[in-house]
């Protein structure tokens, strides 16, 4: 069978190849590869920035943006064959540590987790694979098409379940929010905005094209100007920033309102500096009772709560974000510079 594969820490080592079809153990679900999504992680494993192969191996199998359908499932394990399914990324460490231990790999503190396609684990790209029972989430059946999109999903699962738990410190009634971004994550954080009947704003450099008009679908309202712009007509309750772009990164944390919540999920790609106020900014932190957190990967409820959200959403609004789709054996060529009209790219496996 065929597989999408990488040398880790190699640049340009990206490549279809045929591999061995896996062998499931007793309590792993054998699983056919429908689609992959493709992320800026993998492009930055492509990329040689990080990444490691299972152990022994020296290529690991790409992808965590999963959805297959169960080709053979164990008795007793809650799957069929035929059933829609993706797979969980992250195991907890061995060890374990207090959260992992506790069902919250998302939130593992020593660094010992394992992540399928990014960490010692194999991906789901390749035409078939397995995955243990208690780490896939069943899809419903309606969501060939655009299940694809749970792992994003889960992430900003997360985040909102997050934000909303820090809210709980005090009365917190929401009203408006601003996404920074408008790729498939700052997306996907508006639909959920909107499925909580917030106001939602998202910010984007696109002055047309498809994300502004997905923005407009959704019953958002879309930006191109600044944080600060907005802010001044605007009270920003709570913000999702998922750029990581310095400057936006630090236009969210002066422009959220009194005792505002800014959740990062954006990764900065640590090149450039913005100078920033640290005394004005602690000042601020403190007076106005904000809060400023990360937030990354996600455990078992979240991608139980984004299998919800996908199933509550609009279909076609879904599948609008999936700008291109292509083949396996052309999978490589993804990995190109991104065309700034492209939303999300899904390999059909």
């Amino acid at each position: 069978m065929k597989a999408l594969t990488v040398e880790p820490m190699r640049s340009g080592s990206v490549r279809v190849e045929e591999v061995e079809p896996p062998v499931p153990g007793e309590d792993e679900l054998l699983v056919d590869g429908l689609a992959l999504g493709v992320c800026g992680t993998d492009r930055e494993i492509v990329d040689g920035d990080y990444g490691a192969a299972p152990p022994g191996a020296e290529r690991l199998v790409l992808g965590h943006e999963s959805l297959g359908r169960v080709r053979s499932a164990p008795p007793d394990s809650g799957f069929a064959a035929g059933d829609l399914v993706v797979g969980v990324v992250r195991r907890p460490d061995a060890l374990p540590c207090g959260p992992c231990g506790h069902g919250e790999f998302d939130m593992c503190r020593n660094g010992g987790f394992t992540e399928r396609g990014i960490k010692q684990l194999d991906g789901f790209g390749a035409q078939q694979w397995t995955v243990e029972a208690d780490y896939a989430v069943a899809l419903a059946p309606e969501l060939e098409r655009v299940g694809v999109l749970m792992e994003p999903t889960t992430v900003v699962a997360k985040a909102w379940e997050q934000i909303e738990r820090i809210g709980a410190r005090a009365w917190f009634d929401p009203g408006t929010v601003l996404v920074t971004g408008a790729g498939p994550i700052g997306l996907l954080a508006a639909l959920l905005g909107v499925q909580r009947g917030l106001d939602v704003h998202v910010l984007d450099r696109a002055e047309d094209g498809v994300k502004p008009e997905l923005v407009a679908a959704l019953g958002a309202s879309y930006h191109t100007g600044t944080v600060a712009d907005l802010a001044a007509r605007v009270p920003l309750d709570a913000i999702v920033e998922t750029t990581g772009a310095n400057p936006v990164i630090l236009d969210a944390m002066e422009h959220n309102a009194a005792d505002g919540i800014v959740c990062f999920v954006g990764l900065s790609s640590a090149t450039g500096t913005v100078r920033i106020d640290s005394d004005l900014m602690g000042r601020r932190l403190v007076l106005e009772n904000d809060v400023l957190f990360g937030s990354v990967n996600a455990n078992l409820r979240h991608y139980e709560q984004a299998a919800r959200a996908l199933e509550k959403a609009d279909h076609s609004w879904l599948e609008g974000m999936i700008t291109r789709r292509v083949p396996l054996a052309d999978a490589a060529e993804v990995f190109a510079a991104p065309s700034a009209d492209q939303v999300k790219i899904v390999v059909d496996l």
